[in-house]
């Protein structure tokens, strides 16, 4: 867990791994920050019916420890190479420009690593997600399931090479919830 010393103008906020409990709060958000349309995105056909890489689900709290900001981790096949699908990354409309989704952004970059991925795509704001590494120069082979605008469909190396030769429609590849009956069984 990080503590994100507060100054002058930015909130205080901790960033954490999300729990089973955050996760209606973190819908909540979603559609405050981005409507009720995020759940009907191309990135979104990735994630139905699976998990968040493990370890790569994050959520940032305010003093009072609502949920302000998240951002999730997803396993993908890019062809042959394996990558991770970033998103949605989301803040509390009310603490835009607080620095909360540079944060999340680095805690997640930096879990990524240590945990020994090697890409993270996404589909984003290529502005915003340059000062993170991130360029469309190493997605021109690939592409998402459905609609998508070529130009936001970034990638990060997080090693060198790692997406040389990926090429195709990305694929889900993540760990499928483990329906309840069967979970208590086990």
């Amino acid at each position: 867990m990080i503590d994100i010393a507060a100054n002058m103008n930015v909130p205080e906020f901790v960033i954490g791994v999300e729990t089973a409990a955050d996760i209606a709060a973190r819908d909540v958000l979603l559609d405050r920050a981005m409507g009720p349309r995020w759940r009907r995105k191309a990135s979104e056909k990735l994630r139905r019916g699976r998990l968040p890489s493990a370890g790569l689900a994050f959520v940032a709290r305010d003093g009072a420890g609502a949920v302000v900001g998240t951002v999730r981790l997803w396993d993908v096949n890019a062809g042959a190479a394996k990558a991770l699908l970033l998103g949605p990354l989301a803040v509390d409309p009310a603490l835009k420009s607080a620095g909360i989704g540079s944060a999340l952004m680095r805690h997640a970059i930096g879990e990524a690593v240590r945990l020994g991925h090697g890409a993270i795509l996404l589909m984003g704001d290529a502005p915003y997600y340059a000062r993170f590494g991130f360029t469309s120069d190493r997605t021109s082979a690939l592409s998402m399931p459905g609609p998508y605008e070529p130009a936001r469909f970034l990638a990060l190396e997080l090693r060198a090479g790692v997406l040389d030769g990926a090429n195709g429609v990305l694929r889900a590849s993540g760990r499928k919830p483990v329906p309840a009956a069967r979970a208590k069984a086990a």
